[in-house]
């Protein structure tokens, strides 16, 4: 009977009429690719049957004083392969303590899960979905991947984002925060959406990638939201936290975490003041401006700063007031261990990563909607946060950075998640700052 005959029997019979023609017709090279899956199939089939043989001890139909299980079928297996899918018949064994798996199949498998990481790596490393297909069929011969299989294996990214963006954050001993956005066109729109980003670098010098999310916008509402789903995931109250001059998201640092130093990014500072002095003087201007940033006190700072105004006040009034605007933000980096001003008096951490992220939009240049903006961001700052998460704080820097938290009595404050009102919160000096 049909039923009777092993599945590998069945292979080694549709060989023998291929071989005699018995099958459709096929060109020669496409009765080669046959050949040679049919081979794979057939081998592969009896390596699976002779393995469940072993393992009850005993051949098809034979019987022995000593059972070790039941023969119980088969599953369908499949592997996808340069000569096309395989198809096995995967042996299954009922009647043992624990339930039967196949050695060979669990490392064979492993050659379909290898594909699929290839494909979400191709995917985050800037190729669009055709181009993936076009890569695979020239690389694997005959193998075609369509691109809405690829589309469908890319989207596991968006299930590793939804777990991402709710993990717990009270593992994370941060230091310093980064926060900035990013805007990529939808082209089912015909607009720009926004990816909110937040790193942090630990106080043992590893940078992190903590969170992302959309926004349309940098308003106060937006970013609270942001700053307080950190809270409610664990996030401790960092030391300093960096950002551009959007004035929504530095409201909402001081309301959520009042007592750390909020930093005025240096890199955009320079950037508007540039913009106010004449290229003639620019030079000179940048000299005491540099030299004003890295003082080694912040009385210090604030005493060149005066200076500078009062030197500029007639010729660039404009750049003054640049200057002393949020001065004491602009200031605080200075607070903290000397090698560390370096990185936390801009937001670069968070501009080099998008640095990454905008070389993929050149190649696939219209997403189709906030889904895949979502999904490619993620791909790529997460596989960056991946290659900077190296230890490189002393012993010694991070009893510094413990001892500002203990300084500023980080860890005693009590962090409301509550629809505070900004305008109510006292605005910090630079005298209680110290």
């Amino acid at each position: 009977m049909e039923k009777k005959i092993a599945p590998s029997e069945r292979k080694a019979q549709e060989i023998q009429a291929l071989m005699q023609g018995q099958l459709d017709a096929q060109s020669g090279e496409e009765l080669l690719s046959t050949l040679v899956r049919l081979s794979t199939e057939r081998v592969l089939q009896e390596a699976l049957e002779d393995e469940q043989a072993q393992a009850l001890g005993r051949e098809r139909y034979e019987r022995r004083e000593e059972e070790r299980g039941y023969r119980n079928g088969y599953e369908n297996g499949t592997l996808k392969t340069a000569e096309g899918v395989v198809r096995v018949q995967v042996p299954q064994i009922r009647g043992r303590d624990e339930p039967y798996r196949s050695p060979l199949w669990s490392q064979v498998a492993k050659t379909s899960d290898v594909l699929k990481r290839l494909i979400v790596e191709m995917y985050a490393g800037g190729l669009s979905q055709r181009d993936i297909e076009y890569s695979l069929e020239k690389a694997l011969g005959q193998f075609v991947l369509s691109k809405s299989t690829v589309s469908e294996l890319t989207d596991s990214l968006s299930q590793e984002y939804e777990a991402f963006r709710t993990r717990d954050l009270s593992g994370y001993e941060v230091a310093y925060l980064f926060m900035d956005a990013v805007y990529e066109p939808l082209r089912r729109w015909g607009s720009k959406t926004g990816v909110f980003c937040v790193w942090a670098i630990c106080v043992d010098g590893r940078k992190v990638l903590l969170t992302l999310s959309t926004a349309n916008s940098e308003s106060y509402e937006s970013c609270l939201e942001v700053l307080r789903d950190l809270v409610k995931r664990g996030l401790q109250t960092p030391v300093t936290s960096t950002t551009d001059g959007a004035p929504g998201l530095t409201k909402a640092i001081d309301v959520i975490w009042p007592k750390s130093w909020r930093i005025r990014c240096w890199f955009h500072k320079m950037q508007n003041l540039q913009q106010k002095v004449p290229p003639q003087a620019w030079p000179e201007f940048k000299a005491l401006v540099a030299d004003m940033r890295d003082a080694p006190t912040v009385s210090e700072a604030e005493r060149r700063r005066q200076l500078m105004v009062n030197r500029y006040q007639r010729d660039f009034p404009a750049a003054c007031r640049c200057l002393l605007d949020d001065g004491e933000a602009s200031l605080n980096h200075l607070y903290v261990p000397q090698r560390h001003q370096q990185y936390v008096r801009t937001s670069n951490l968070a501009e080099r990563a998008f640095e990454e992220e905008r070389r993929r939009p050149k190649v696939i240049p219209h997403l189709w909607d906030e889904g895949s903006v979502v999904k490619l961001v993620f791909a790529v700052l997460l596989r960056v946060s991946e290659r900077w998460g190296k230890k490189c704080f002393s012993e010694f820097e991070q009893q510094q950075i413990r001892s500002l938290r203990r300084r500023r009595q980080l860890d005693d404050q009590e962090v409301s998640i509550s629809d505070p009102k900004p305008e109510s919160q006292p605005r910090r000096s630079a005298a209680s700052a110290a």
